[in-house]
């Protein structure tokens, strides 16, 4: 952990490799790192799979390094099916930073942890934060309900969508909107542009407000064409949350969230236990031979757990 804090590049590295591959010593990690974080600011980047989210990434990784900022990318993959990792594909994009000692950048995937990746990028995201990375980026691939819950856990979320992709917005809407503070149409010199912004405004129209009307920008991110205007949204969220308490409420809401997933996670962990074994057979049987109900049976098990 010290080498981390010292700003060895590669500690840093292993420290997020032990999260992903969760246990013990992950939450000793967890533990090490939660006391020196709060600091950084995070910006999830979600959308389909070639949505455009990774040179859009890079464009606001960019901007931050002419300023002179620090920033760290944690691309949130799909599991390699041979090696457990994740996909490098990130970084291959993204390769004009990669000599940048003031941008670091991790492809992530949950090899093991307790939770997945919804409970282990935040910690990998506060290892971050713990070694004075003022800005972290969550990027992550797809859009199925990980991949929105883990991008919605940022400060400010930017999801992508390309022209022509309404019938999948239609059928995602609910999870991308909720957590949606900045819609991005990339690739908005295709066909169908104005139609997307029309459809995704309506569904804006009719969603229940928030205090925040996400924006709806449209770019061509490969051409640097409105990445300009999804920075300052990007910067205008952070102000609107700097009032009146608003950046606050939603990490402690965020904490509440998380607090509640390990419970139920490690109270799964311990039901798993309980159902196997001579003792489950047992009441098995019983059930099958119907001397016990389910309900009473699962009762009986819920007491074991919690020594009620």
């Amino acid at each position: 952990m010290q080498a981390a804090l010292d700003g060895d590049r590669g500690a840093v590295a292993r420290l997020i490799t032990i999260i992903e591959e969760g246990g013990v010593p992950a939450r000793q990690v967890g533990r090490a790192t939660y006391p020196l974080g709060g600091r950084a600011y995070t910006v999830g980047i979600t959308g389909a799979p070639g949505a455009g989210k990774s040179t859009l990434a890079d464009r606001i990784i960019a901007r931050l390094r002419e300023q002179g900022t620090e920033v760290a990318v944690l691309a949130v993959d799909p599991s390699s099916p041979f090696s457990g990792g994740a996909i490098l594909g990130d970084r291959v994009r993204m390769q004009g930073h990669a000599t940048d000692p003031g941008v670091f950048i991790r492809s992530m995937a949950t090899r093991g942890h307790l939770g997945g990746l919804a409970l282990a990028t935040p910690e990998a995201i506060r290892v971050l934060d713990s070694v004075g990375r003022p800005w972290v980026i969550v990027e992550t691939v797809g859009v199925g309900q990980v991949e929105v819950d883990v991008a919605g856990a940022a400060d400010t979320t930017v999801v992508v969508v390309n022209p022509g992709w309404g019938d999948s917005v239609q059928a995602s809407k609910a999870g991308l909107l909720e957590v949606a503070d900045i819609l991005v149409i990339n690739k908005a010199d295709r066909a169908g542009a104005v139609e997307t912004q029309r459809d995704l405004e309506f569904m804006l129209d009719v969603s229940e407000p928030r205090g925040w009307r996400p924006p709806i920008l449209q770019t061509v991110a490969t051409a640097g064409e409105g990445d300009a205007a999804v920075w300052d949204a990007v910067c205008a969220h952070r102000a609107f949350l700097s009032q009146e308490g608003r950046l606050e409420q939603r990490r402690a809401a965020r904490l509440a969230h998380e607090l509640r997933e390990i419970v139920v996670r490690r109270l799964e962990q311990r039901a798993d236990e309980l159902c196997r074994g001579p003792e489950f057979e047992q009441l098995l049987e019983a059930i099958v031979a119907r001397r016990v109900d389910p309900y009473s049976a699962a009762d009986d098990v819920v007491a074991e757990m919690t020594g009620e």
